[in-house]
């Protein structure tokens, strides 16, 4: 059992005006690297304790080999503590350290189960409150635990549901990894069904679904090997088990074919009765289960339909029923949110508002309308159901400024109560099962998140963690929201960060971060960095058209930067811009068509649209499907539009480019492999322009920030000197002292 350490219990007030120290000191990467974050956080059932990974979350993505990507044997490197807020007594403490996977709470909430990795295999652990103690849960069948395995608890507080595999499966799945990776002679052919890497990852799905007496360690087998999600057990009295079966047909270059779906239900006491709840089929639907997984529904065509597990029976619950109004008989198209806790009523969504649905008398009524033609209309949605089912939670956002709160539908009296509204960064919101307590993220927009508790009426707000104590003697950003219309008239968003030790007198260097939209502020390493080095950040939004998606950069971030220079906070002289991935796309095909940047950095994106589609084996179609029906937004194929794939390509446009240009990658880059970013280097210094690539052996995607701790420092370091470098270029162009 680890040091117990005290939770600090704040007044409300101080969240919103935290103490500053007096001598502050420059926030840096070195400081980026240590600051702790709190992930798959859970309250325990009571709402009496709150579980987390704590970790300085940047680290956990250094000394990866990448080049072990899709090999079945690697178990990603990860370091984590895993902590146990105690509520009521205000303390915490470690469970245990090390590469954690999972973990769920048992159905009473005495019991902690986890993943923990040990020895290149996935452990079963169990941590019990009441001893304080922590046990590794020996399994008797000689089966490894799969690392896609889910954990969950079974309603007897006894057993859990695991996913393994066997020796067999492993030693399969190498050959396949081997052949592809190192031959010595690898085949491929059109004619087999899948994608030779696709072949492995689909062999990497495959899982046998077993249950652990935790116990004993007995382990059963309750499914043969297949590829199972979503999960679902008969919370009432366990006596079934509902899950998905997923069969891949063949490779599919537009993701809406090329594999089935069905659904099924195992008895759990005898495992040999399966039977079919939903039938085959290849296309993809999201079904909304009840809170005692005894009900589903879904949307189909717009309507909202719901079928009993242990039944066959499907009912339409909007048939004759998705009018707006007696009068208005404008068809309604629903979405299903969720299920109240009895499973009696249904809330649906659909662009005219939110709708209540009763299983019982059929009713389907309308409690918050929309108008789907208010534009700076906020949205709500469902947060959760309050356990009585007397009323329901909704968040509430602003789409045009920095506003967000809680609400409360009561059904009964059917009116809408504000809980509280903020501009602060109120977000991951969890109830516990009993409906006592919230908990949630809070920031102030500008620092890093810490997880606060409140009662059921978001009274009594108080702090649980304090992971990062130390930022208060560091000096941060403030961000502000940005309006601005691009050049074809769109209202877009954008978050400015200040420099620190900001002077209104003065008119500031800016460094644009970008990739498609941004709207939310809270803590960004990057942006604090740039700001700490005296520059201005700026992360534009674009509006990204179907079929020509790059000039969305050149209409949308030079009219944000408009913007910044009309309100005189800019140097028009001192622009920088970088992105990442799809953003280091954006920054190459920018500087081709503007030659307002002093300097420009791509890290691991693309600059030849054409080479990308087949340049990246080891992720099979993902490359093909971006361009024709993903993120590129291309829209059709290369033979379809051969010239809209010349048009997105930057390297075509090397000749246009005069900004230097920085180009950062990684040699293990599986998504935007490095010799892509590679071919515009050769374009630029052929051309006789100023350009440096920089290829970090050891990297993956993000360049030297998915690399090691050296490389992560020597990403940084390059980066703001290419910065400095270049705007003081500009300084002794106009004559000025730098």
């Amino acid at each position: 059992m680890g040091k117990t350490y005290q939770i600090h219990s704040i007044l409300f007030i101080i969240l919103i005006s935290p103490l500053i120290a007096l001598a502050q000191t420059q926030f840096t990467a070195a400081d980026a690297l240590k600051v702790k974050s709190l992930r798959s956080t859970s309250l325990s059932p009571n709402g009496d304790y709150l579980v987390g990974l704590r970790s300085e979350s940047v680290k956990n993505r250094f000394d990866v080999d990448h080049f072990r990507f899709r090999d079945p044997s690697y178990i990603r490197p990860a370091s984590y503590e895993l902590v146990i807020y105690d509520l009521g007594k205000k303390t915490s403490h470690v469970v245990s350290t090390g590469n954690i996977q999972a973990m769920e709470w048992s159905p009473d909430g005495s019991i902690l189960a986890y993943f923990q990795v040990r020895a290149d295999q996935i452990r079963l652990n169990l941590y019990t409150l009441s001893s304080g103690q922590s046990k590794e849960i020996s399994l008797n069948n000689g089966l490894m635990i799969s690392t896609n395995s889910i954990l969950e608890w079974m309603p007897d507080n006894k057993s859990v549901l695991i996913y393994q595999r066997s020796a067999e499966w492993m030693k399969k799945g190498m050959e396949m990894y081997k052949e592809a990776a190192d031959g010595p002679t690898t085949v491929y052919s059109s004619k087999d069904p899948f994608l030779k890497w696709d072949a492995i990852g689909n062999h990497s799905t495959l899982s046998l679904l077993s249950r652990v007496d935790v116990t004993t360690g007995q382990t059963t087998r309750v499914l043969p090997a297949g590829r199972y999600a979503n999960v679902r057990q008969d919370k009432e009295k366990g006596d079934f088990i509902a899950f998905q079966v997923t069969k891949p047909l063949k490779t599919s270059y537009n993701r809406k074919d090329g594999s089935e779906y069905i659904w099924k239900k195992v008895n759990v006491a005898d495992t040999s009765d399966i039977t079919i709840l939903r039938e085959k089929t290849k296309k993809r639907t999201q079904y909304v289960f009840s809170h005692d997984n005894q009900w589903m529904a879904w949307a189909d065509s717009g309507h909202v339909k719901i079928q009993q597990v242990t039944k066959e029976e499907v009912l339409n619950l909007t048939e004759g029923k998705n009018q707006l109004s007696d009068t208005d008989t404008t068809a309604v198209k629903f979405s299903v949110k969720k299920w109240s806790r009895d499973a009696s009523q249904l809330i649906a969504s659909s662009k005219e508002g939110l709708w209540l649905i009763d299983r019982n008398d059929g009713s389907v009524q309308r409690f918050l309308e929309f108008d789907p033609d208010d534009k700076k209309a906020p949205k709500y949605d469902v947060l959760e159901w309050a356990p009585n089912g007397e009323s329901l939670y909704l968040s509430y956002n602003a789409i045009d400024q920095w506003d967000r709160g809680v609400y409360q539908y009561d059904i009964g009296s059917e009116k809408l109560k504000e809980l509280f509204r903020s501009k602060e960064l109120y977000r991951s919101w969890q109830l516990a099962e009993n409906g006592s307590r919230w908990m949630f993220r809070y920031s102030d927009g500008d620092r890093p998140d810490d997880f606060f508790v409140a009662d059921a009426d978001l009274g009594n707000r108080t702090q649980v963690t304090d992971l990062n104590p130390w930022i208060k003697d560091k000096k941060f950003t403030k961000t502000e929201l940005i309006t601005y219309l691009d050049t074809d008239g769109k209202e877009l968003y954008g978050i400015l960060y200040y420099p620190v030790d900001y002077d209104p007198k003065k008119k500031y260097p800016l460094v644009c971060e970008i990739y498609e939209r941004f709207f939310d502020n809270g803590y960004r390493s990057s942006m604090n960095i740039v700001a700490n080095h005296g520059y201005f950040g700026f992360r534009p939004s674009v509006n990204l058209e179907q079929g020509r998606p790059g000039v969305a950069w050149i209409k949308g971030v030079t009219a944000g930067i408009n913007k910044l220079i009309e309100k005189g906070l800019v140097d028009p002289e001192k622009i920088g811009v970088h992105g990442t991935s799809y953003g280091g796309y954006a920054a190459s095909l920018l500087i081709a068509q503007t030659n307002r940047f002093a300097a420009a950095i791509n890290i691991s994106g693309k600059t030849n649209m054409i080479s990308f589609l087949g340049d990246s084996p080891r992720i099979g179609t993902r490359n093909y499907a971006a361009a024709e029906v993903g993120q590129d937004r291309i829209g059709e194929s290369l033979w379809e539009a051969p010239m809209k794939y010349i048009e997105h390509s930057a390297i075509m446009y090397a000749d246009k480019m005069n900004t230097p240009h920085l180009l950062l990658t990684g040699e293990g880059d599986w998504n935007v492999p490095a010799a892509n970013t590679r071919e515009l280097y050769y374009a630029l210094r052929r051309l006789g322009k100023e350009v440096v690539w920089v290829n970090y052996k050891t990297a993956g995607h993000g360049a030297g920030w998915a690399g090691t701790e050296e490389t992560y420092h020597d990403q940084w370091e390059r980066m703001m000197k290419w910065y400095a470098d270049h705007f003081e270029k500009k300084d002794k162009k106009d004559g000025k002292t730098p």
